[in-house]
């Protein structure tokens, strides 16, 4: 039984003696208490001495309480594979109203007033129901349209492919979505550049002629007991673009083909998915499908063609992920491994996309993406002719009146290090701070950082500090019934 979360939200399980006593239909809210030491932590990665978890939970006498942050996906809650977590990619709009309503205040709020704020907040964050997902697939479609932006893509995804898997809804499933998205943009590449070449076998029963060496078996099944003596089977070195991994690529392309005529849900006919199918198939249309995985596996790759061994990689896991059966793309339920996607830096990678392509004028160089100084990371240092800006990309939101204004002055000091300050271009004035927050809900207009026209708001309580909100993607909640 699954335990459904939203992003950024806190959900109650009341401890029982005996589950399996209380009416079905209730049982999600309760939890078996002969269970609690099977509570299963599970960790995204480990950054700078820090561990980052999936969730986090706590236990007191009478209830284990849940938190979900920075991850969405699904996993086992329990070792013994009684229930199972999920978080969902839904962006609480409550959230980003009282992020935004917290910058308008000044720094010289009593505590009284602060513990008014917070109490005031979390209450309306908890009666607030989402009816908007956030689009994470629609996101990616962004980030992989922009190679240089692509290539940070790698760490996005977390999946254990040994564990057990879970049976879903296929409507809830990011998995298979997001690693066809990477694919076929990978496929975009390898078919700009051309198909690589290579000698490959091939086997041909040729007519008053020999070539390569004979295969004597099949020459005798085929030929000799049927008396075609003009005949030779035999197998030959071809030099051209009908090679194994290329065979293999065009499977797993007819694969992706399939899923996405059979999900409208994320593949919209709008979406630039279509065009880039369009775009990749001509390519392939010489190409044959039919290979064995076994051979694939053992497949060496050329660095000269580094394109190649990723997109095998996930190929792989695309095979894997529908059983190598063609048939699973189109049930309404499936089993899925247990998987993670870094949200905070999915909405990072969003902001570099959208900020490559509202200054064309600006080259990926020039926004110093995670520029790193004394153990921080800034998320972006841009820095053109004779402006310099401290961006920071702020996907979570807290509702917390002090951690807003902490996150605020984090910002601010890191504008303040000499090895940004003196980072080219040098400047003698204070370098201006920008915080981008996504705004999901009312998202009908289209997102505009031309860093030359932008219209930031400043935060009131600080110099030369502004917030700007983006549009995020999102799906709406009838969609996904």
């Amino acid at each position: 039984m699954g335990i459904i979360l939203k992003e950024h939200i806190h959900y109650s399980l009341l401890i029982t003696e005996n589950w399996y006593d209380v009416v079905h239909e209730e049982r999600k809210n309760y939890f078996q208490k002969s269970s609690l030491s099977q509570i299963k932590p599970r960790f995204f990665k480990e950054e700078r001495g820090k561990d980052y978890p999936c969730f986090r939970h706590t236990v007191t006498e009478n209830e284990v309480k849940i938190i979900s942050d920075y991850f969405v996906g699904i996993d086992w809650f329990t070792t013994d594979k009684s229930r199972y977590i999920q978080v969902e990619p839904k962006l609480n709009d409550k959230v980003v109203e009282s992020f935004e309503e917290a910058t308008k205040k000044s720094d010289t709020f009593s505590d009284r007033e602060i513990e008014e704020f917070n109490g005031k907040v979390e209450e309306e964050i908890k009666n607030s129901s989402g009816k908007k997902e956030v689009d994470v697939i629609g996101m990616l479609m962004q980030i992989m349209s922009h190679a240089e932006v692509s290539k940070h893509t790698g760490k996005l995804l977390f999946v254990d492919w040994e564990d057990q898997e879970i049976l879903i809804n296929q409507k809830q499933d990011l998995l298979a979505p997001f690693l066809v998205v990477r694919f076929l943009n990978l496929l975009k590449h390898i078919v700009r550049k051309g198909l690589k070449k290579s000698y490959y076998k091939k086997q041909d029963n040729l007519r008053n002629r020999v070539k390569g060496k004979i295969l004597v078996g099949q020459q005798i099944r085929q030929n000799v007991f049927k008396n075609r003596l003009t005949n030779t089977v035999c197998e030959y070195q071809v030099f051209g673009e009908d090679s194994l991994e290329n065979r293999f690529l065009n499977k797993v392309f007819i694969f992706c083909t399939n899923y996405i005529e059979n999900n409208k849900i994320y593949f919209k006919e709008e979406n630039e998915i279509f065009w880039l199918i369009n775009y990749i198939r001509p390519s392939f249309e010489h190409i044959g499908s039919e290979i064995n995985i076994q051979d694939i596996k053992n497949y060496k790759h050329n660095p000269f063609f580094k394109e190649y061994k990723e997109a095998i990689n996930i190929g792989q896991q695309i095979l894997k992920r529908f059983s190598y059966n063609i048939t699973k793309t189109t049930e309404e339920e499936i089993f899925t491994p247990p998987f993670w996607i870094d949200m905070p830096k999915m909405f990072e990678l969003y902001v570099y996309a959208q900020l490559l392509k509202d200054n064309p004028e600006l080259q990926a160089k020039d926004f110093n993406y995670q520029f790193s100084t004394y153990g921080n990371a800034l998320d972006f240092l841009i820095c053109s002719d004779k402006k310099k800006i401290v961006v920071d990309a702020k996907y979570k939101l807290h509702y917390n009146y002090s951690q807003v204004h902490n996150d605020i002055r984090q910002v601010a000091g890191y504008a303040r290090l000499k090895k940004v300050k003196n980072q080219s271009p040098q400047l003698n004035e204070e370098i201006e701070c920008l915080i981008i927050y996504p705004k999901p809900i009312n998202g009908i207009h289209k997102n505009n950082l031309n860093l030359g026209e932008l219209q930031w708001d400043e935060i009131n309580a600080y110099h030369k500090v502004y917030k700007i909100g983006i549009n995020l993607p999102v799906i709406e909640q009838n969609e996904l019934k």
